[in-house]
């Protein structure tokens, strides 16, 4: 009777860890850009969970959305299997990744094109990308410098740690310093929202953010932030460290976001599909 008893008690702390197994939870980190990590990374991850939920597979994210800086970082030092950028890593990045034995790799997830917002009550119609360089680098700081209309120019940035605050200065600005009284804002949304109440206003932001209310999007040098000619078109990508297997769930998680219903979101949010 003992030994049927110790049998039983076997038996069902198997059970219970074959239950357990089975109900586990995969958690997916991913860290960096928030111009992905605001809106387009959350929704693909919430199509991500709802199809896995069907296959019995529980899935949670941590979506930690601080800048693309922070997302070459984490890859570096471990704290995310996947981080998130709006820019190529720098090479300082690249070789402090290899010191540390970390192949950084880069997948492109999707295309954006850094829009020029205005405040709708701005007269301006369309921007040069010289005008750009003016107004950002702090050479103009008043409309009537480039339009009829008056008035002392807000201009609202990205702060450093941000992909989007040094592609811009690199593909806007000729690679000069952002003007003494740009002001710093840590999101695109937050950059949409001042220029939406300034008139005064001009920033820019990504692709999933030109319909906020109060703004317009200026053409630069003629075409739309959308078309293939854009001045300011740029990749944005998911890092991974190429020397260490992906779990299975975040390389998963990667290939939907690459599927046609990824893809999909992608489109959805406004972002241009790499397909």
């Amino acid at each position: 009777m003992k030994t049927l008893n110790i049998i039983r008690a076997l038996s069902s702390a198997a059970i219970l860890a074959f239950a357990t197994q089975a109900t586990a939870t995969e958690t997916i980190v991913i860290k960096g850009s928030d111009t992905l990590g605001a809106k387009m990374v959350p929704q693909i991850a919430e199509a991500f969970k709802a199809k896995m939920a069907k296959e019995g597979v529980d899935v949670a994210f941590e979506i930690a959305a601080e800048g693309s800086s922070t997302g070459v970082a984490s890859v570096i030092d471990g704290t995310a299997e996947i981080g998130m950028s709006s820019r190529d890593p720098k090479a300082k990045e690249v070789a402090k990744a290899k010191s540390k034995g970390v192949d950084m790799h880069t997948i492109t997830v999707a295309k954006d094109g850094i829009a020029v917002v205005v405040n709708e009550a701005n007269p301006l119609q369309a921007i040069a990308l010289e005008e750009i360089e003016l107004i950002f680098s702090g050479d103009v700081t008043d409309w009537s410098g480039i339009t009829a209309q008056t008035g002392s120019i807000s201009a609202y940035t990205r702060n450093t740690s941000s992909g989007t605050y040094a592609v811009f200065q690199k593909m806007a600005m000729s690679s000069r310093d952002y003007g003494s009284d740009t002001q710093k804002m840590a999101g695109n949304e937050q950059i949409a929202s001042e220029v939406a109440s300034n008139p005064n206003g001009i920033g820019y932001v990504g692709l999933a953010y030109i319909s906020t209310s109060g703004v317009k999007v200026l053409p630069v040098d003629g075409a739309q932030p959308d078309a293939k000619d854009y001045p300011l078109a740029r990749p944005l990508y998911y890092l991974t460290n190429k020397s260490k297997p992906l779990s299975p769930i975040a390389q998963q998680f990667i290939d939907f976001s690459l599927s046609d219903e990824g893809q999909e979101i992608v489109k959805r949010v406004h972002f241009l599909s790499i397909r």
